[in-house]
């Protein structure tokens, strides 16, 4: 697939600010460091989603209309140290809330830094993820921090820890690398999604 138009649609945390078209929706999560802001202003190719100097500054779930069909879904940052208890509690419910009751969420893109390899925080999502049946996508970003042995070092744990049925993607938004492979991915996770509405 191919980002022909990408529309900002809302910025919410309770289900009744969420768009109501029955399009299935792609989720971006990920530690607030890890770049998902950077991620998907190079899918869009467009400066759509903010870019902050300090991490954890998402502090809603940004729906973005892609090709007037489907949705990714930007998520807040977990590990955004800087945000009240309060405030943190209140997103840590409606996103699981969204994540567990929306039967649009045709899988979820997590974001990994590929230095650092997953943290508790990963293993959390990935953990609430296999126990609620969504699909997966893991995505290893800033890959061009590393060399090449230290990436395929990575992939080959990261595929392991996380019983990944093949390696996952390595992506460096800095060099352009591995935006066809993972805009494919995305189209994957979206037909699978279709054709299993289809059958229902």
């Amino acid at each position: 697939m191919e980002i022909a138009s990408v529309t900002f649609r809302a910025a919410a945390l309770a289900a009744a600010d969420r768009p109501t078209e029955p399009f299935p929706h792609v989720v971006v999560a990920g530690r607030s460091n890890v770049g998902k802001s950077s991620l998907l202003n190079w899918l869009f190719r467009r400066d759509l989603a903010r870019v902050a100097k300090a991490p954890g500054k998402t502090r809603t779930v940004n729906f973005y209309l892609i090709n007037r069909n489907m949705y990714l879904v930007d998520l807040p940052g977990y590990g955004y140290a800087k945000a009240g208890r309060g405030l943190r509690e209140q997103w840590g419910a409606a996103i699981n809330a969204y994540l567990c009751d929306d039967d649009r969420i045709a899988g979820v893109l997590c974001l990994v830094d590929v230095r650092h390899g997953p943290t508790p925080l990963d293993l959390d999502l990935q953990a609430l993820l296999a126990r609620i049946g969504l699909e997966r996508e893991v995505v290893l970003t800033k890959a061009d921090k590393v060399g090449r042995g230290p990436r395929a070092a990575m992939q080959h744990r990261v595929r392991a820890e996380l019983e990944l049925p093949s390696p996952p993607l390595a992506v460096s938004v800095a060099r352009g690398e591995g935006r066809g492979e993972l805009l494919a991915r995305i189209d994957s996770l979206v037909t699978s999604w279709r054709s299993s509405e289809r059958r229902q």
